[in-house]
């Protein structure tokens, strides 16, 4: 059966038996290009908005949490999508599929497209297009499945984005950074912004309140459609233990992964702990922060607490660490004083101020922090690259007044940086 541009028929006239069987499929195509394609299906609610990222379904997204639709691949490539409509949550009201070219051409180029139904592995409708339906169009909305008088239909869709995928996830509600020129569109699809609480309820329902306040401080600093990636510095020598064991430590890590989550452009935040040696730590993610300190790498006893502190080298590391980054870098680092070399910390700071890197010094129950007390005034950087503040203890301010001091400096780093040709 041929569909034409337009046409809304019911489910069952293209695909008869789609009810007895566990899964049907459409296989999406497109011929004629030299750029690759990216195909990708959005879940989306009764008005028409994208409310909950997990069912954007595509290549680095391989599954609706609820198993509804899935990718078909043709070798690294989506090829297209299986769908089984019956366990598909309520809230979502259709599900759009979409194409969009990572590369400079445009759809006019292409020579022939389809989306083709099948049940049982047995091809029963095609909906069939070309390249001169379209003129400058980067992306496109193939067709559509959504319920009506309680039952699935299909409509060919057939429309183009000049904007290419960016207006395709502005149109469903999604935010896609600004400031990042030339984005490919597999790019675009891995950093659509949606609601920070939807993303740490997901997987760490205890951290929304955090994110609820962590939300409110990057909307007064207009940080919120901000990529950066995120990187936390703890001191493990020996005058920290108390921090440690009385989870002073582990609340600082709880606090820091919302802004991780939502800067971050994987999610994750980078940890160094640092005495004599500085030692990088696996991630901290949504997944395995609860219990970070007591359990990574052998628990905290483990990363060395001594009771020298060698701030340069751990900074030398972080340098080292994002030397080839893309994006700007915001680096929390927690010390309780001790400082003495601070001729080697001044001249560090001084050469990574041409770097995308602002660094954001906490002290902790400490004393003696030497030259990060006088950040702001340290001659000889092309930008202000450094904040510092110091707390008697964590608790002693709330959270949202921690996150709006963590916050205070860096959206005039970002300024600066950008004016300087750090950042893009």
């Amino acid at each position: 059966m041929q569909i034409r541009k337009g046409q809304r028929l019911p489910l069952t006239q293209l695909a008869p038996d789609y009810r007895q069987n566990e899964f049907f499929q459409i296989q999406t195509a497109i011929d004629g290009l030299v750029s690759e394609v990216d195909f990708s299906c959005f879940g989306v609610d009764v008005e028409q908005r994208l409310s909950d990222d997990r069912y954007m379904t595509f290549f680095n997204q391989a599954e609706t949490p609820c198993g509804s639709v899935s990718v078909s691949l043709l070798g690294n490539r989506v090829n297209g999508f299986n769908f089984r409509l019956s366990s598909l949550p309520a809230s979502i009201d259709r599900l759009v599929i979409t194409a969009a070219i990572d590369g400079t051409e445009t759809m006019s180029a292409m020579k022939s497209g389809h989306l083709k139904f099948f049940v049982a592995s047995n091809e029963a409708a095609e909906f069939a297009f070309e390249g001169k339906d379209f003129k400058n169009e980067k992306a496109l909305m193939l067709g559509e499945l959504y319920r009506k008088d309680g039952e699935w239909r299909f409509c060919a869709v057939g429309q183009g984005f000049d904007g290419g995928l960016d207006a395709l996830v502005k149109y469903f509600g999604g935010e896609v950074a600004s400031h990042q020129p030339d984005i490919s569109s597999s790019d675009t699809l891995q950093s659509v912004k949606l609601s920070l609480e939807k993303k740490i309820a997901k997987d760490a329902p205890k951290l929304v309140d955090l994110a609820k306040k962590a939300t409110i401080s990057l909307e007064k600093k207009q940080l919120s459609n901000l990529v950066a990636r995120v990187g936390l510095v703890l001191d493990t020598s020996g005058s920290m233990t108390r921090q440690f064991m009385q989870g002073r430590v582990q609340e600082v890590i709880n606090r820091m992964l919302p802004l991780a989550v939502h800067f971050d452009d994987d999610g994750e935040l980078d940890v160094w702990a640092f005495s004599m040696r500085s030692l990088a730590l696996p991630p901290a993610t949504l997944k395995n922060y609860g219990d970070y300190i007591n359990k990574i790498n052998g628990g905290w006893r483990q990363w060395g607490m001594l009771s020298y502190n060698n701030e340069p080298e751990v900074i030398r590391a972080v340098l080292d660490y994002y030397e080839n980054t893309h994006f700007p870098v915001l680096i929390i680092f927690i010390s309780d004083g001790g400082v003495d070399q601070n001729a080697k910390i001044k001249k560090l700071l001084v050469e990574a101020a041409s770097k995308p890197i602002f660094w954001q010094f906490v002290g902790i129950g400490g004393r003696n922090y030497g030259i990060l007390e006088k950040l702001d005034t340290m001659p000889g950087r092309v930008v202000d690259n450094c904040g510092f503040f110091a707390l008697d203890d964590l608790d002693s301010v709330s959270e949202q007044e921690l996150y709006d001091r963590l916050l205070q400096e860096f959206p005039a780093w970002i300024a600066d940086a950008k004016s300087q040709g750090i950042i893009n």
